[in-house]
């Protein structure tokens, strides 16, 4: 599995956490979800992405967006 592969699944798993977090734990989980959607924006014009930072430590190949 390439590093972007591995960040989309990373992302889309933080998102349906803080969705169940949201709806059983505490109405204030919304803000988790939040700022995981910011982080992607912000990912998304800028390339940098602590969690693709946090995979290429861990030995995952690169992919071509986040070389």
């Amino acid at each position: 599995m390439t590093l972007d592969r591995m960040v989309m699944l990373f992302a889309g798993c933080m998102v349906l956490v803080s969705v169940l977090l949201t709806l059983l734990v505490s109405p204030l989980f919304v803000w988790f979800t939040v700022f995981i959607g910011l982080n992607l924006i912000q990912s998304s014009f800028t390339g940098f992405c602590p969690a693709a930072i946090a995979f290429r430590r861990m030995g995952v190949r690169t992919g071509c967006a986040f070389d």
